[in-house]
């Protein structure tokens, strides 16, 4: 993979897949009947098979494939402590600004650069021989046209100006270039530190001294319970632990469907190594390891699915990276807003050990036996958000196929991610001894995978609903059925049929799904 990509669009609008999530119950907005709540999303029942199939295939990936790693579950709510020392109590912020207009938008400065702007104020005309200036109404805005587009937005009403004329004059010399907001024009406030951190109490009683944090990522729980994994696991460096979990984080601007959310879930390592010091010859220091997971989160995410072509490195510069960091290289993802972020794996040196060790009091060194020293380990951390890898491989799976004169959209998953990996169908709901012989059937496939029955349309509706939530293989039972004992089976891609002996049906399956687990 190269280290840039030449730019190219997406194939598949955002508004697409999140038009597909809703119709077909992979994801919904949060408290919908309620208008909702920003930055919140429910997996449906297609959505959380989906969700939990990429988790599993990245805790497979990480712990079970390898002979390096363990994996934990620590607790969502830790000592207030842990987030002093990890620095989020102090710097996990961001620079906001607040519109004055009438929207009282709040925006990240670095989201909002300074712009020409001239003033406009709004003048009340609907009493010719006594025009009224509104008083303390101006709108920021690089032209007069659009200010009266804000104006019509965001000011008339607020104002009680509705079915009233007005005009738009032009504040002599005001034009400068300052910072407004983008959408009802109004100044902004000077930038103010914001912290990400949710909030909660713990105890009976809401006070100051009770107050914990939701984490904002799952790595802390990692760093403090290092000692206690290399200890009860008898592990030599090097050594990882990983886990996955839900993350909380009071963003200012949840936006794009899940790709940014106050709720979201992480997949984590930290993998504990040797600083390039303490190496004898022939082990791997920690540039090494940071390049080696590089190149196996890449060919995970090429595994199951994701166009190598639609993946590209950004090394972070020096006055990018984090002040403890060494090196971080973001693997980005063509999604349908662009570029953007799926996973960092960044070279974090001694930093969050030391500074565990420094507000807890606790010696967490690593003992080596070997040199008969102690030393602190350095740390290489791959993140992956899974709900962004969820938004990724339905991206690239999405499939428009003209089949004949009709349109077949297809989601090609892995067979590994696919929610539903079979379903049944009998040819003719009105007759009960092919519904049964295909009830019979889908019991059987469901002992070892997921598969679903569906009499509700006809065939090919059902075939062309099953394809569009991404099912690998469709089992129809005929009338054929009753005298041969055998049913036709469709591939999902190919959308080739074979005829099996209803007792080879399962065993056909699974081998089929066996063999893409093993595809590299």
């Amino acid at each position: 993979m190269s280290e840039t990509a030449p730019e190219q669009q997406c194939h598949v609008t955002l508004d697409t897949l999140v038009s597909l999530c809703k119709r077909r119950g992979f994801i919904f907005p949060g408290s919908e009947i309620y208008d909702g709540l920003a930055g919140t999303y429910d997996y449906g029942p297609l959505g959380i098979e989906l969700k939990r199939n990429v988790r599993e295939a990245w805790w497979r990936s990480m712990i079970h494939d390898r002979d390096d790693v363990e994996g934990i579950e620590s607790a969502i709510l830790m000592n207030p402590r842990t987030w002093k020392a990890s620095g989020h109590v102090d710097t996990f912020s961001d620079p906001l600004c607040d519109s004055l207009g009438p929207s009282r938008k709040r925006y990240r400065a670095d989201h909002v650069p300074p712009m020409e702007a001239t003033a406009f104020e709004i003048i009340d005309v609907s009493d010719e021989a006594a025009p009224r200036k509104v008083d303390d109404a101006q709108i920021w805005a690089p032209s007069k046209k659009k200010a009266k587009e804000i104006y019509q937005a965001y000011w008339e009403k607020p104002l009680g100006l509705s079915g009233r004329r007005v005009k738009l004059e032009e504040v002599a010399g005001s034009t400068r270039v300052g910072r407004f907001s983008p959408d009802d024009g109004g100044l902004l406030t000077e930038p103010r530190a914001f912290n990400l951190m949710l909030t909660t109490h713990c105890g009976p009683v809401v006070e100051t001294a009770a107050q914990v944090y939701l984490r904002p990522e799952t790595a802390q729980g990692m760093f403090v319970n290092f000692a206690n994994v290399q200890s009860s696991m008898r592990r030599k460096l090097p050594f990882g632990i990983a886990q996955n979990g839900k993350s909380f984080r009071n963003e200012i601007t949840p936006k794009n469907f899940i790709f940014r959310t106050r709720e979201f879930e992480q997949a984590e390592l930290e993998f504990f190594c040797k600083p390039g010091e303490e190496c004898r010859e022939g082990e791997m220091n920690d540039d090494q390891w940071w390049e080696h997971w590089v190149e196996y989160r890449t060919n995970w995410h090429v595994r199951y699915g994701l166009k190598r072509e639609h993946l590209r490195f950004y090394h972070q510069t020096k006055e990018e990276l984090a002040h403890y960091s060494k090196a971080c290289c973001d693997i980005e993802f063509l999604f349908p807003i662009g570029w953007q972020e799926l996973e960092g794996i960044a070279n974090r040196t001694d930093y969050d050990l030391k500074q565990h060790m420094k507000e807890s009091g606790k010696d967490l060194r690593y003992f080596d036996a070997e040199l008969n020293k102690h030393y602190v380990p350095y740390v290489i951390e791959p993140a992956l958000g899974v709900d962004r890898s969820c938004l990724a491989f339905l991206t690239d799976a999405y499939t428009e196929e003209q089949v004949r004169d009709d349109k077949r959209v297809v989601l090609k998953l892995h067979r590994d991610l696919a929610p539903v990996k079979c379903a049944v169908f009998p040819l003719l709901k009105n007759k009960p001894e092919l519904v049964a012989m295909a009830e019979k059937l889908t019991l059987d496939l469901k002992k070892k995978f997921h598969t679903v029955y569906d009499d509700t349309a006809a065939i090919g509706k059902l075939y062309r609903r099953q394809d569009e939530i991404g099912t690998p293989f469709c089992v129809t039972v005929d009338v054929d059925s009753l005298e041969d004992q055998a049913v036709t089976v469709r591939d999902r891609d190919t959308m080739q049929q074979v005829r099996l002996g209803i007792d080879k049906v399962r065993g056909h399956i699974l081998a089929e799904l066996q063999a893409a687990r093993g595809t590299q």
